[in-house]
């Protein structure tokens, strides 16, 4: 027998709600053999960041090469990415060993607000690893950066507009918006179709490391053999249920995690 196996390629939170843990428990949850390249290590808790230590670009290099040249990868999750030389690195790699199934969520800023990356990220994501990629997953003010430009809450026209500009399928998420309805608009660039996920907003403060839950889950499921929209479907309900069940407990004093294991104890 098999794994189905997935590549997060991604920071480190010491608190264990984002990033790698993050990264690591959903693939679990989702049924996949979970596999690490750590991009950062981050002094990092429910309230906030205290300090960045970027691995060098030579040790994230490393590690891709040691999980590709042995075990391979089904799918691979693309977190955070702290400089503009691991960006390059990292889609050097992924292009010499003609990765597929790579799912890119940009991240930017930290749940608490904390800066997560350099300024010339943003550039070389575009030049580098947005050829390379199966989905891109920005928030709003990622998809804001990457534009250039406000999209206010037509998030369907933006997610039109990116996917025609970098020629690659977008899932824009609309956690930043106002109202008790939230609803993210895939676009995926193969067939062309727009799919709409209405979510109602949970109130909780435990909404660390959804966003890399969410990738995580769908690059789970795309590997597992799911369409795209088939994909984010099931990695939205899954994140949803996670939150729900994660609002129940409290853990620190800001922002706590989702429960990513909440299908299997409560």
């Amino acid at each position: 027998m098999n794994y189905t196996r997935i590549l997060t390629i991604a920071g480190s939170d010491s608190g264990g709600g984002a990033g790698i843990q993050a990264d690591l428990k959903t693939i679990s949850a989702c049924g996949c053999y979970g596999m690490s390249v750590i991009t950062a290590v981050t002094a990092q808790n429910t309230q906030g960041v205290t300090a960045i230590h970027p691995v060098p670009v030579a040790v994230i290099d490393a590690q891709i090469r040691a999980v590709l040249d042995d075990i391979g990868a089904d799918g691979i999750k693309i977190g955070m990415l702290y400089s503009k030389e691991a960006v390059e690195q990292v889609a050097a790699a992924l292009r010499e060993y003609n990765c597929r199934s790579i799912i890119l969520d940009p991240v930017m800023i930290a749940t608490s607000g904390d800066p997560l990356v350099q300024g010339e990220v943003t550039g070389a994501m575009k030049d580098g690893l947005f050829p390379l990629i199966r989905l891109l997953t920005p928030n709003v003010p990622e998809a804001e950066s990457f534009l250039g430009s406000s999209i206010g809450d037509d998030l369907a026209d933006a997610a039109r507009q990116m996917a025609g500009e970098f020629s690659l399928s977008i899932l824009v998420k609309a956690g930043h918006l106002k109202g008790e309805k939230l609803v993210d608009v895939l676009y995926d660039f193969g067939p062309g179709t727009l799919t709409m996920f209405e979510n109602r907003r949970i109130q909780t403060v435990n909404t660390h490391g959804t966003g890399c839950t969410l990738s995580s889950a769908i690059t789970s499921f795309v590997a597992k053999g799911s369409t795209l929209p088939e994909a984010v479907r099931r990695a939205e309900e899954y994140l949803n249920r996670a939150i729900t069940a994660g609002d129940r407990y409290r853990t620190g004093r800001g922002h706590g995690p989702v429960h990513h294991f909440h299908e299997f104890w409560q």
